[in-house]
């Protein structure tokens, strides 16, 4: 959707690799932006090729980072790790009325910030996590999927054709994760099972595909979206991986170390900033919905979407928009409950269809 000039989006976090993709974005929709975050120099070197204005705000300065968030209608905030940025950013959004979505994929975040949904009614604003490739078409998506049963009991998601690579931001976060094992929602509560120990076959459309259970934030967005009770999300991988993912498990407690964890983001550090262009745009993703009824009976819909450095801006900014024109409502949402199981279907690139 095209927004005129007049439209002011805050960008927090803009010096990051997600954070250019989404100022590149702006600009090419004519946006007005505001970009901020932590380093003044960086972010005069990111805006400077679309004119945009800068504040630099640390979040642990909350009369500073409360006064900037006064002239905004809505703050799309991108600085990672959200584990630790999103409780300031949202207690000051809360503050001074200001909608707050981010792009995070951490289950513990979601849940953190679905626990101050009556702050936000509040306080009259909407409190979106996971508007970027985590978790709208896998939201969109179950929601869409789930109303196609009369009671769903359970729902498992498919993602095939993650190729791409990982920002530096990202692979730090995982790296954080290792250990931690695979999350999954069972009679409605969050539980843990070790990495590797659940394994599906999904067909995509080319014949049945090997799934492992990882951990994916729909494990907690779409129990608020559709109120299914057993929820499960696997990628398809091939080869030795689940090996791997198995063997894993005996390696928690030094996966866990500070030396082992300082190491690997050393080694993270020298790695490309992200993905290129001609690799953002060359990789396709495949999303599969399964939901089943207490009598057994499933049915499954498919979602093709671009990869997920390729959504993530278009999605991102399209949901900052539509929410600091009121569109959203008030309190905690998830991207569907927020814009509908169809927002991702306005999203460029995207295609849906019911397989039975």
């Amino acid at each position: 959707m095209t927004a005129s000039s007049a439209e002011r989006l805050l960008v927090y976090g803009a010096t990051g690799y997600t954070g250019k993709l989404v100022l590149e974005r702006a600009a090419a929709l004519g946006l007005d932006v505001v970009a901020a975050g932590r380093n003044a120099d960086k972010l005069k070197e990111v805006a400077a090729p679309y004119g945009f204005e800068t504040k630099a705000v640390a979040l642990d300065d909350g009369p500073r980072l409360r006064a900037l968030l006064e002239d905004f209608s809505a703050v799309l905030h991108i600085a990672g790790p959200f584990s630790a940025t999103s409780e300031p950013m949202v207690s000051a959004c809360l503050a001074t009325r200001t909608h707050y979505l981010d792009v995070t994929g951490e289950v513990e975040v979601f849940e953190a910030i679905a626990r101050r949904d009556e702050e936000a009614k509040n306080a009259g604003i909407a409190l979106i996590p996971g508007v970027g490739f985590d978790v709208v078409p896998t939201d969109c998506l179950a929601a869409h999927t789930a109303a196609r049963v009369e009671a769903p009991y359970r729902l498992r998601l498919a993602l095939a054709g993650m190729g791409g690579g990982l920002s530096r931001g990202t692979a730090k976060t995982a790296v954080e994760s290792l250990g931690d094992g695979l999350t999954i929602r069972r009679d409605g509560i969050l539980v843990k099972q070790p990495s590797g120990s659940l394994e599906q076959h999904f067909d995509f459309g080319a014949g049945p595909a090997r799934a492992v259970g990882m951990p994916w934030g729909d494990v907690s967005t779409a129990f608020y979206t559709t109120g299914i009770p057993n929820i499960e999300v696997y990628f398809a991988m091939s080869g030795a991986l689940p090996g791997m993912l198995r063997a894993s498990r005996f390696f928690t407690p030094l996966l866990r170390t500070q030396v082992v964890q300082d190491f690997l983001k050393r080694r993270v550090d020298r790695l490309p900033e992200g993905p290129t262009e001609d690799e953002r745009s060359s990789s396709r993703s495949f999303i599969l919905a399964e939901v089943e009824d207490g009598s057994g009976e499933v049915v499954r819909s498919l979602l093709e979407c671009p990869s997920g450095y390729a959504l993530t801006p278009v999605a991102a900014v399209e949901a900052a928009l539509r929410a600091a024109r009121g569109e959203a409502g008030n309190g905690f949402k998830t991207p569907a409950m927020g814009f509908g199981a169809d927002f991702v279907l306005d999203l460029e690139g995207c295609s849906r269809v019911d397989l039975d």
